[in-house]
């Protein structure tokens, strides 16, 4: 056992299941989300990032027609760290967002995780690769919102551990919450997506944007956001396609947690 507990997660706050804690697979069941409304709406709610990718594929996670976890594969943050991951061809993608609520229990990840792979490679994925981070996170006032996790649902899945991101500056609302790099080049940028970004800013006391754009983003993000010095996610990867498994980069030894808090 990796850890003696599962985090769980409902109205962006955190839980723990006790790990090993049987689920009752009769109850429950899988099946892929067409659209982006009802599993944005989930992980926007649930999700401690309060925020959704770009996806490419959604799976629920229903109990009696409940819906109490969803996994979405997204759009890499980077092609650069999709490559590094994953490098060679064939339809990839990130698992940028995997929630389940308090509800579910303990051995429900590692069950919906393994069936919603099972359905993405039906709609022809290759390979999936997903971060976790092990930084702590705190708000302005020092309370700690995020106790950080090293992966271990993906261990217990049989992921392939690739090493650690490359160190980065990332900027925190003064809830703790990420403003990540993308979402500002977004915003910076003019792409797809720009508005939600521009929403959040305003949300936490970034006036209205005016004038030029790149101006305003420059400086609502300075007025909202706090800097942290970030040492790198660890990075997992899974080959879907079994023949695909001998090209992953050298699996490394797990990272393991040493410390008095769960992840």
């Amino acid at each position: 056992m990796l850890t003696p507990v599962c985090q769980r997660w409902r109205d962006r706050r955190g839980t723990y299941r006790l790990a090993g804690e049987p689920i009752q697979t009769r109850r429950y069941e899988v099946a892929v989300i067409e659209t982006d409304n009802v599993a944005r709406a989930f992980v926007r709610t649930h999700h401690y990032s309060g925020s959704y990718p770009s996806a490419r594929f959604r799976a629920g996670l229903y109990c009696r027609d409940e819906l109490v976890g969803v996994a979405v594969l997204s759009v890499p943050t980077s092609q650069a760290a999709l490559d590094k991951a994953l490098p060679f061809e064939g339809k990839r993608a990130e698992l940028g967002r995997f929630v389940l609520l308090d509800s579910v229990p303990a051995n429900g990840e590692s069950w919906f995780l393994a069936r919603a792979f099972e359905l993405a490679r039906g709609q022809g994925f290759d390979a999936v690769y997903a971060d976790s981070d092990p930084a702590e996170r705190f708000d302005a006032h020092g309370v700690r919102t995020f106790a950080g996790h090293i992966g271990t649902i993906y261990q217990a899945c049989n992921a392939t551990y690739t090493g650690k991101s490359n160190p980065s500056t990332r900027r925190l609302f003064a809830d703790g919450r990420v403003l990540n790099n993308r979402a500002i080049g977004k915003l910076r940028l003019g792409e797809c997506g720009q508005d939600y970004v521009t929403e959040e800013l305003v949300r936490y006391g970034a006036p209205p944007p005016e004038g030029d754009l790149r101006v305003w983003a420059k400086r609502a993000v300075e007025l909202t956001t706090r800097t942290q010095r970030h040492r790198g996610n660890y990075r997992y990867a899974w080959a879907l396609d079994k023949r695909l498994r001998r090209h992953l980069p050298a699996a490394r030894p797990y990272p393991k947690f040493e410390g008095p808090s769960p992840r």
